[in-house]
């Protein structure tokens, strides 16, 4: 029974790909465009990740990570930036495309759920969409992960009575193009914290908004 880790060719979803390798946990990696050893999955197109789901069929997942994601809106500026063109975009991925992909491998998180009494979903969210913490900047990027983080928490008590357990992560600031080099923490400890977050997500647990290193994020 293989795991899921949506954009899994860099970054985050690189290391929590060899994180699970490492632990002896079968994994399968997407990537957006065509890389060795993944499979082609866009998570913003429904016909994209319908094929991963075939591609899967008869596989139960016991774990999907829901990881691919893009931050477009660094450097606008509120007089005059924010394009609605990058609204679009940033919100196809990190929300759209996580509930895209659930949707196509419901079938299959399922089944795992059916054979070994549950299984799990971990979305990579981030303390940026924390109502909590309105730091400010960055609107889109931000809006978009309070979204994701919204969505997981809703699909936590739809999926609940399936035997499914959703559980939503910040991976910390780390050091990846996207957290840039004066980042807290490497790629290899975020995976690390994250995958025992995920080890211990349960239906008692599901809902929960948890740091890289299991402390409570509010919402």
């Amino acid at each position: 029974m293989p795991a899921v880790v949506t954009g899994a060719n860099r970054g985050i979803g690189a290391a929590i790909f060899k994180e699970l390798q490492t632990r002896g946990i079968d994994t399968i990696g997407t990537s957006r465009t065509p890389t060795n050893g993944f499979i082609t999955a866009d998570v913003t197109k429904k016909h994209s990740v319908d094929l991963l789901a075939k591609h899967l069929d008869g596989q139960p997942v016991p774990l999907l990570v829901c990881n691919a994601g893009v931050l477009l809106d660094r450097n606008e500026k509120l007089a005059d930036g924010y394009a609605p063109e990058i609204w679009s975009a940033c919100f196809e991925v990190n929300v759209t495309g996580v509930f895209l992909t659930v949707q196509a491998l419901l079938p299959q998180l399922q089944q795992a759920a059916v054979d070994q009494g549950s299984a799990k979903i971990a979305i990579v969210s981030s303390v940026m969409g924390s109502s909590a913490r309105p730091i400010g900047g960055t609107y889109i990027y931000r809006a978009s992960k309070a979204a994701a983080t919204n969505l997981g928490r809703n699909l936590a008590t739809d999926l609940h009575d399936l035997g499914i357990a959703v559980g939503i992560y910040h991976p910390g600031w780390v050091r990846t193009d996207m957290g840039g080099p004066s980042a807290d923490i490497s790629e290899s400890e975020s995976a690390a914290g994250l995958v025992e977050r995920f080890e211990a997500l349960s239906l008692g647990t599901t809902g929960c908004f948890l740091n890289w290193d299991g402390a409570e994020i509010d919402f």
